[in-house]
C-alpha cells in the first residue's frame, strides 16, 4: 500500500481532504476552516481560513494566504520545523499507514478479551499501538508526541463506521483527541486508493529562519522584545528583572535568556507575568521557571499549571525535566501589584473577553503603557482597519475605562508595531 487520499469534511467548522504516501512519508492535508460561533461568547465575525499543510520526510511547511488579508491574496509558504513529529504521527494514525509501519518495525501482537493488540516502536522512543475488534477492524491507534506545555502527550485517533470506497474498506468516521481533547471530527466522504502522491520539498521550506530576539528600549529600564511572532517585555525593578510573556517554546525562552543578559546584565528574572494559558502564550514558561522565576497567573490557571508541569518529558526532555526544579505560581484575583519603590507594575484582569476566561492585561502607570496580548493586535500603519469590530479588542478599550487607567501608548504582544490609545479607538470606530 503505496498512497491514499481522502477527502472528508468535519462534523464542526473544517472541509478539506488528504494525500498521504505511506512508503516515502508524504502528506497534504488541506483544509478550509471557520470560527465556531459558540453561545454565550462574544466572538469576532467568522472568517474563512484557506491552510494547507505539508510534510515530506522530515521537512514540514504550510502555505496559505496572510492572516485578514483579501480574497485572492496568494498564499505564502512557512517552514514548520516543529509541526514535523505530529505529522509524521499523523501518517501512522491512520489505517493503513498503522499497518505498513507495523510490518516494518517487527510489531508485537497479542490477544485481548476484546480483540488483538498490536505494538510497535519507529525510532526507540515513539511506541505506537493498535487495538483490532472482533471484527479485524482497527478501531484505535494511541501513541505520545511531545508538547511544551503538556509534555509527553497522548495522540489517540478513533475509527468507526468502516464501509467499501470501491475495493478499498476504510472507517467512515474517524476522531482525534489530543491530550484527551477533541481536535478532529471527520465523516469521510471519498477515498481513492494508489494515485500519485509526490510532494517537492519547495527552497522556502528549507529556509528556517534564526530565533533572533531584538530590543527597543519603550522607557527607561522598559525593553520591548521582539523578533517573531510573538512578543515579550522585559521590566527592571531595583535587583531583578520582570518579564510578561514567554510564549512559544523552549528555544525561544532561551533565546529570551540570552538577549537579557546582555542588555540587562546582573540582573535574574524574579517574575514572569503570563497573560493567559494558551499554549502559544505558555509553551516556554518552564523554561523560566528552571532558571528560578516564578509564575504570576490568574487564580483560576494555577491548579492547571501544577498539573500539566507534573507531567512527564521523555521525549524531548526539557531544561525543567532535567533539573527537577520545583515550579513556583503566584496566583491573584483581580488585580495584582508589583511595587519595590522604583517601579509600579499593575496586573489587571480582562474580564468578559471571550478570547480567553483568564486573561490578564499589564500596565506600568508612570510610563502610562499598556502591555497585552490577543486582545488587540495592531496591523501596519498603512493598513485599513478590519470591516467589522473585533470584540476582544472593544473589550479591552472598556475595560481600560472601567479601570480608569490612563494609557497613551500599547506595548502588543502580537503585530508589528507600538501603538497608541488613538490608534485602539480607531479600530472600534470611536
Amino acid at each position: 500500500m503505496r498512497a491514499i487520499i481522502y477527502s472528508f469534511f468535519v462534523l464542526s467548522s473544517l472541509l478539506g481532504g488528504c494525500a498521504a504516501d505511506y512508503v516515502h512519508g508524504v502528506s497534504r492535508v488541506g483544509m478550509v476552516r471557520k470560527q465556531v460561533i459558540e453561545p454565550g461568547r462574544n466572538r469576532p465575525v467568522p472568517v474563512e481560513q484557506t491552510l494547507d499543510l505539508y510534510l515530506n520526510g522530515t521537512t514540514a511547511w504550510n502555505s496559505a494566504p496572510p492572516n485578514n488579508a483579501p480574497a485572492g491574496t496568494p498564499p505564502v509558504l512557512s517552514p514548520q520545523p516543529l509541526a514535523v513529529e505530529e505529522r509524521q504521527a499523523e501518517i501512522l494514525s491512520t489505517p493503513h499507514g498503522f499497518f505498513q509501519a507495523a510490518l516494518a518495525h517487527q510489531a508485537t501482537v497479542k490477544k485481548t478479551a476484546t480483540g488483538t493488540e498490536v505494538d510497535f516502536s519507529v525510532d526507540g522512543k515513539h511506541r505506537y499501538t493498535g487495538f483490532i475488534d472482533a471484527q479485524q477492524h482497527l478501531e484505535t491507534i494511541q501513541t505520545l508526541i511531545d508538547s511544551p506545555v503538556l509534555g509527553d502527550t497522548l495522540y489517540e485517533t478513533r475509527f468507526s463506521a468502516y464501509r467499501d470506497f470501491g475495493d478499498l474498506s476504510f472507517p467512515g468516521h474517524i476522531v482525534r483527541r489530543v491530550g484527551g481533547y477533541p481536535v478532529l471530527d471527520i465523516v469521510v466522504d471519498q477515498v481513492w486508493l494508489n494515485p500519485p502522491v509526490s510532494l517537492e520539498i519547495p527552497r522556502e521550506a528549507l529556509s528556517i529562519p534564526p530565533l533572533t530576539v531584538t530590543s527597543t528600549i519603550l522607557a527607561p529600564g522598559v525593553h520591548y522584545l521582539t523578533g517573531g511572532t510573538h512578543h515579550s517585555v522585559a521590566i527592571e525593578q531595583r535587583d531583578h528583572i520582570v518579564l510578561v510573556e514567554a510564549p512559544l517554546h523552549e528555544a525561544r525562552s532561551e533565546a529570551l535568556l540570552t538577549k537579557l543578559a546582555e542588555i540587562i546584565p546582573g540582573k535574574p528574572v524574579r517574575y514572569v507575568i503570563n497573560t493567559h494559558a494558551h499554549f502559544d502564550h505558555s509553551g516556554g514558561l518552564r523554561t523560566f521557571i528552571d532558571a528560578g522565576a516564578t509564575v504570576i497567573t490568574q487564580n483560576s490557571n494555577a491548579a492547571y499549571y501544577r498539573k500539566v508541569w507534573a507531567n512527564p518529558h521523555t521525549l524531548q526532555p526539557d531544561r525543567l525535566a532535567r533539573s527537577g526544579r520545583k515550579p513556583r505560581i503566584e496566583a491573584h484575583y483581580g488585580q495584582h501589584v508589583l511595587d519595590d519603590g522604583q517601579r509600579r507594575i499593575e496586573i489587571h484582569a480582562l474580564a468578559g473577553n471571550s478570547h480567553n476566561d483568564a486573561f490578564d492585561l499589564v500596565y506600568l502607570p508612570a510610563e502610562k503603557l499598556l502591555i497585552e496580548a490577543d486582545a488587540y493586535t495592531p496591523t501596519a500603519a498603512d493598513v485599513p482597519p478590519p470591516a467589522s469590530v473585533n470584540p476582544y479588542t472593544a473589550n479591552l478599550y472598556d475595560t481600560l475605562r472601567t479601570l480608569k487607567l490612563e494609557v497613551e501608548r500599547i506595548a502588543a504582544l502580537h503585530g508589528p508595531r507600538v501603538v497608541t490609545l488613538a490608534d485602539l479607538k480607531k479600530v472600534i470606530r470611536l
